[in-house]
């Protein structure tokens, strides 16, 4: 399998006023982030609100992204679960449909020890063959990943890269260089930053809004070398990225696609939909998203 490396969205989930997830929409959004070159899609990870769909949509919802993709780009499966086998039974489901790989975040209410970290994903990884994602996100799961646990998680077979998303974007040359560069890395919220010390891709939220140009950066950074450009393109994105981060990363991302002509629907629940405070303040980047997605 082709290594996996470039900006992916961690793509949201459009849904329709019941709540549905809406295949007309996905459709249109889908072939939009591939014309504008985003390197891969990673679909119900926690912008794509997988805990708040149920399993069966969220299987169809798997069906349906592979086959309207067709190849064009990896599509990877979030497969996080509180229980070890529904991780399973989603990454098997992912592996029959030929996804590239599963994104998997640690059990998020027990705080499991290293002991049971290991077992958990080696457990996966005995039963299913795709590259495992490991996702560290210490604000949501409660468990952080350091560099010296990834180091005992490279022993497992199918633990071929992570997602490091806290703030502190050193931690990648630690990850790269205590696993002797089994695992690869990609950036979380740092993106830009990660790419700088020496991350091979980045799972974004902001490519949902800007997928060009987030990948762009890494183009720029990773094969080009051409730092100052990678940083203009930072720079101009920096207030778009900051808009979809914090604790509004899934309204504000669907209220601005849905600004776009994205008929993407609101936040499932519990997320309540953006106040109009903060609707006022994202419209005022419209121009902004629009200019730096016509120029790429």
């Amino acid at each position: 399998m082709k290594e996996l490396q470039g900006t992916y969205s961690v793509t949201i989930t459009p849904t329709n006023s019941m709540g549905k997830v809406n295949y007309k929409s996905l459709k249109k959004y889908i072939n939009w982030q591939i014309q504008q070159n985003i390197s891969g899609l990673i679909i119900l990870g926690s912008t794509g609100e997988f805990l708040s769909i149920p399993l069966e949509e969220r299987k169809k919802m798997i069906i349906e992204t592979i086959k309207l993709v067709e190849n064009r780009v990896p599509v990877l499966v979030g497969a996080g679960a509180e229980n070890t086998y529904n991780s399973i039974e989603i990454s098997q489901f992912a592996e029959k449909y030929k996804a590239s790989g599963t994104l998997i975040i640690p059990p998020y209410y027990s705080t499991p020890t290293v002991d049971e970290l290991y077992h958990h994903y080696e457990l996966i990884s005995k039963n299913s063959n795709l590259p495992i994602m490991v996702y560290n996100n210490p604000a949501t799961s409660n468990v952080d990943i350091t560099p010296t646990i990834f180091k005992i998680l490279s022993e497992i077979k199918n633990v071929k890269y992570c997602k490091e998303s806290t703030m502190d974007p050193t931690r990648v040359k630690d990850i790269i260089s205590l696993t002797k560069n089994k695992i690869k890395v990609f950036g979380g919220i740092m993106g830009y930053e990660s790419f700088l010390n020496g991350a091979c891709g980045w799972v974004s939220v902001p490519s949902n809004i800007l997928p060009n140009a987030c990948n762009d950066i890494f183009k720029k950074i990773y094969f080009e070398k051409d730092f100052v450009s990678a940083k203009k393109i930072y720079e101009q994105a920096t207030p778009v990225i900051k808009l979809v981060g914090g604790h509004y990363y899934v309204a504000a991302t669907k209220f601005l696609l849905n600004c776009m002509g994205f008929d993407v629907g609101k936040p499932l629940l519990p997320r309540l939909d953006l106040n109009s405070e903060m609707k006022k303040k994202c419209k005022k980047y419209i121009n902004l998203i629009k200019q730096i997605n016509e120029n790429r």
